[in-house]
């Protein structure tokens, strides 16, 4: 849609400035207005601004510099290290090069007049105009649903995780092949979460200065997608430790270290109960309706049988685990990580 969008914002602009008026420097209308149809509504201002800023900018000093010199090569000595200077300037963000883009244009063009650069600055500005009113006035993009296919990206892979590794913790598995391609799995699922935060961010701009924000059909995220980020980011968090602490027992050297089937067993229904709450939670907050309060009572029971489980964990756990002071400090820091998500869980 945005690539059709593109085509017909170049079509009009060239119909108006080149084939019914006739400008002079007509091709700088449609190759303005292709590339302003950006991504989003905002980024088409925005850009669109710093963008004329910037022709406008180049095409006055190159301009300038050629009436006082009179050598297009001189001047183009002279202007162009000021231009290409000029484009790193923050203000003009990613735009600051069509500061050289419009100095090459007035010292390349033929004949230099005052008449012809503003010529060209005007049909820069009529090209900007076309393509951010198509852009914003033809199916303006939002991108709600993909920040959520994002977020439902992640717990899913975050579900598969864990139901994975408690299966093989209540087998008595320890397979070092199967826990590294569960831990890199964990480690991508951090990236996901990233990916997620991310296109929050994508799909709020999309709705600023957006027409189609005003029905009341889209509305822009609210706070339970901040909410869910912040979830899924613990999810990724002690699901990374607890599969990197499978692997570090899958290594033979530790075998006499492996925790036995009355620490493996609570701990595989622990993250049974925390991969149906990701999946609930994910429902109850991002379903086309709104909120499910049939899959939020089911979450904040799934979510007790939780903290049991971790209780059960925490008493057996002094005596149940070597001596051994790193053991201890790694069992110790999953079971924080473990309350910490059932906390997020619950309370959001």
């Amino acid at each position: 849609m945005q690539a059709l969008k593109a085509a017909l914002a170049a079509c009009v602009a060239w119909a108006v400035a080149g084939w019914r008026l006739k400008a002079p420097m007509a091709f700088v209308a449609p190759w303005v207005a292709i590339v302003l149809v950006e991504s989003t509504v905002y980024r088409s201002i925005a850009h669109g601004l710093q963008q004329l800023a910037a022709i406008a900018t180049g095409t006055v000093v190159a301009t300038g510099a050629v009436l006082m010199v009179d050598s297009p090569m001189g001047a183009m000595g002279m202007v162009l290290p000021a231009v290409v200077l000029l484009g790193n300037w923050r203000k003009l963000g990613s735009q600051g090069i069509y500061a050289a883009t419009g100095a090459l244009f007035v010292l390349t063009g033929g004949p230099v007049t005052v008449a012809a650069s503003a010529a060209r600055i005007a049909e820069a500005v009529f090209g900007a105009l076309v393509g951010i009113a198509v852009n914003a006035l033809i199916r303006p993009p939002v991108y709600l649903r993909s920040t959520r296919a994002a977020l439902e990206d992640a717990a899913c892979e975050a579900q598969e995780i864990l139901d994975a590794v408690a299966d093989r913790l209540a087998a008595d598995e320890w397979d070092a092949h199967v826990a590294g391609s569960l831990h890199q799995r964990a480690l991508r699922l951090c990236r996901l979460v990233d990916q997620a935060h991310a296109a929050l961010g994508w799909s709020r701009e999309s709705l600023r200065v957006n027409p189609r924000s005003r029905s009341r059909v889209i509305s822009p995220p609210g706070r339970d997608y901040d909410d869910a980020v912040t979830v899924l980011d613990y999810v990724a968090v002690h699901t990374t430790g607890v599969t990197r602490l499978v692997l570090e027992a899958c290594d033979d050297d530790r075998k006499d270290h492996r925790p036995g089937p009355h620490i493996t067993e609570p701990y595989a229904e622990f993250l049974r109960d925390s991969a149906r709450a990701i999946r609930l939670y994910t429902r109850s907050r991002f379903t086309l309706d709104g909120q499910d309060e049939q899959a939020d009572r089911q979450l904040r029971e799934v979510v007790d049988d939780l903290v049991r489980t971790l209780d059960q964990l925490r008493r057996s756990l002094p005596g149940a685990v070597p001596t051994d002071p790193d053991v201890l400090a790694t069992y110790g820091t999953l079971l924080t990580q473990a309350r910490r998500l059932a906390d997020q869980l619950v309370g959001r």
